[in-house]
């Protein structure tokens, strides 16, 4: 019986190693990238942790991929290869929201409004699209937002508002 227990010890601690590498190595290339692109670290975590909790291989119901839930349009689109590739789902992602950045004059709630949603309908309603999913979506991104200069809080307040 203690040898069992040992052995699940052992093979626990290995997968959190491999769980806290694949972490490291995700944080780093979201750091990178951010950077790089000009996008805070901070949203770029955020929509990480909305869209996967930081599971370099999850799939969603839908068949999004990866860190950053890359759709399989999306990812040719970027040049997105391998969406389970921590590199490449995170370099994607990363250049995505910096064409959304751009497209929407850098205003965050719009950004992750049209990640979560599209871009077509996000242009065309702005923030009076109240679809309750794209509002818990952008209200979650921007509570793990540590600076929200470009993530305003009072519209977000009027977009809940007409959701009730």
């Amino acid at each position: 019986m203690r040898f069992g227990v040992l052995i699940l010890i052992l093979v626990s601690s290995c997968f959190a190693t491999n769980s806290s590498q694949s972490r490291r190595e995700a944080e780093y290339y979201v750091a990178t990238y951010a950077q790089h692109y000009g996008i805070p670290t901070d949203f770029v975590r955020a929509i990480v942790e909305h869209e996967s909790g930081w599971r370099r291989c999850a799939v969603s119901a839908k068949g999004a991929v990866g860190l950053m839930q890359l759709m399989p349009g999306t990812a040719r689109q970027l040049n997105v290869s391998h969406r389970c590739d921590v590199n490449e789902n995170v370099s994607g992602g990363v250049r995505l929201l910096a064409w959304l950045s751009r497209r929407f004059h850098g205003d965050l709630r719009l950004v992750a409004a049209a990640y979560y949603a599209g871009v077509r309908i996000v242009k065309l309603r702005g923030l009076s699209y109240a679809n309750p999913d794209v509002v818990r979506y952008v209200v979650s991104v921007r509570a793990g937002v540590g600076d929200q200069r470009n993530f305003p809080k009072s519209n977000l307040k009027h977009i809940q508002g007409r959701t009730r």
